[in-house]
């Protein structure tokens, strides 16, 4: 039995791929394991030190590619067939390099994005952001490529992280996860004005996700909880402002929803017009021929 398998061990492709079996399957215990044990150090260090997750996920994907490429260069130092083809891409190596350069400049481009991000910190794993024109998210990972975004619906959105590095972010919890939100209502121009923002004042501040964000200078001068103010003079209806603070931008998204509902049925308890466009008609009959009679 050894000896047969000796003599197959001595056909080079089957000796070849018996050595890179093994090597894959090694790479992927031993980064199972790393990771592993990365996962419960940096759990605990992150949970003693509020540490920032983004660097030690960032750091773990790091150490599974380097792994992957030392199992790839062992693959091609043990097999003669690969170590000969190794030797004659060393020797073209200018050539070699430029190919590769050109073929993986995007792949690059996102490792160089990543490490950008995890450096600069524009965002952390847990923030609540917005990445150009795509809806917004919390941010699940960071990895050597792209990152993940789970959004308000649930859904995943993978970026490139070459084309983070280069888009608007707008980042709702880098340093304060309070957000002011701005309610917008229009009225119609008999409207008492005084009466429409008590109403608006009172409906944000019973609201359970309200919070009020004013500082003691602004209580001692009188500063309302809830700010309100006329922006517009449109063609048919005056436009309001409410200013509302809420703890995080989810909080906001629900609180402007349950308000645009309160408010409503609030102004009709009260007699309060929500206009919509419309249009006068007037037909002048005076100017109107009489038809002749024959």
């Amino acid at each position: 039995m050894i000896t047969l398998i000796n003599e197959y061990l001595k056909n080079p492709v089957i000796s070849g791929l018996v050595i890179t079996s093994i090597v894959l399957v090694a790479c992927i215990i031993l980064s199972k394991v790393v990771r592993k044990v990365l996962d419960r150090y940096f759990d605990k260090a992150v949970e003693v030190l509020k540490g920032d997750p983004t660097n030690y996920n960032f750091f773990k994907n790091g150490v599974t590619f380097v792994i992957f490429l030392i199992g790839t260069i062992v693959v091609f130092r043990s097999i003669p067939g690969l170590r000969s083809i190794g030797n004659t891409l060393v020797a073209s190596a200018g050539i070699l390099a430029a190919i590769v350069g050109f073929a993986s400049q995007q792949a690059f481009a996102n490792i160089v994005g990543g490490v950008f991000i995890v450096i600069f910190k524009p965002f952390r794993v847990g923030d609540v952001i917005k990445v150009g024109t795509e809806n917004p998210g919390t941010v699940e990972d960071i990895t050597l490529r792209h990152t993940i975004i789970n959004s308000l619906e649930n859904r995943r959105i993978v970026i490139p992280n070459s084309i983070i590095s280069s888009a608007t972010i707008l980042n709702s919890t880098i340093t304060d996860e309070k957000v002011c939100i701005f309610f917008e209502i229009g009225v119609s121009y008999s409207a008492n004005l005084d009466k429409v923002i008590a109403i608006l004042q009172k409906e944000a501040m019973q609201h359970p996700l309200f919070i009020d964000n004013r500082t003691p200078e602004d209580k001692e001068a009188g500063t309302p909880a809830v700010v309100v103010r006329t922006i517009a003079w449109n063609e048919s209806a005056i436009t309001l402002r409410a200013s509302i603070w809420t703890n995080s931008s989810l909080d906001g998204f629900i609180l402007k929803c349950d308000m645009f509902k309160s408010v409503k049925e609030a102004f009709e308890s009260n007699g309060v017009e929500i206009p919509y466009p419309y249009r006068n008609v007037i037909i002048k009959q005076g100017n109107m021929l009489e038809p002749e009679v024959s």
